[in-house]
């Protein structure tokens, strides 16, 4: 005879386990190469169309007129933008909020779920680390190596105008 210990928990999911549990945090897509067809790479939204019927595609007059609004969605505010990369990582701050990425991984943040931006210029040598921290008490630091001393400076200015434009707006 068997005793039971209680009832059956489901397993804790936490960043370690799931990547996708941390918010901010954006999966790698796989785009197909240039020329290649995604059909025949039998990418996702292909696997539910029937090979013999083409995929429905809007008129030539809808395409038109649906290019002019994404590029606009895509054009950057005329404000301020704060841009630093290294060979491994990149900060890019704008209108849209902040986005850094590190060799493979990325994450965006908007400006309503940032609750602080924190910047620190290391004593000694070219590294600059920009941290971003939510609301959940969560914080996402990452280290660019600057080209020189003075480049540190000028990042710094720049991202505290990006700061002073967006961040004060959004809190």
């Amino acid at each position: 005879m068997e005793q039971s210990n209680g009832p059956i928990q489901q397993p804790l999911h936490a960043a370690s386990a799931d990547p996708a549990f941390i918010p901010g945090i954006t999966g790698a897509t796989i785009a197909p190469a240039p020329g290649e067809d995604p059909a025949e790479t039998g990418t996702p939204e292909d696997a539910g169309a029937p090979e013999n019927e083409a995929p429905e595609t809007g008129a030539p007059e809808d395409a038109a007129e649906e290019a002019p609004e994404a590029a606009d969605a895509s054009a950057p505010a005329d404000g301020p933008v704060f841009e630093a990369a290294d060979r491994r990582g990149r900060i890019v701050a704008d209108a849209e909020g902040v986005r850094l990425s590190f060799d493979e991984e990325a994450c965006e943040f908007r400006w309503d779920e940032i609750a602080a931006v924190e910047s620190e210029k290391g004593r000694f040598g070219k590294r600059f680390t920009v941290t971003v921290h939510t609301p959940d008490r969560r914080w996402y630091p990452i280290e660019i190596i600057a080209p020189d001393r003075g480049g540190i400076a000028v990042w710094e200015t720049e991202l505290d105008a990006v700061l002073d434009a967006y961040f004060d707006e959004a809190s």
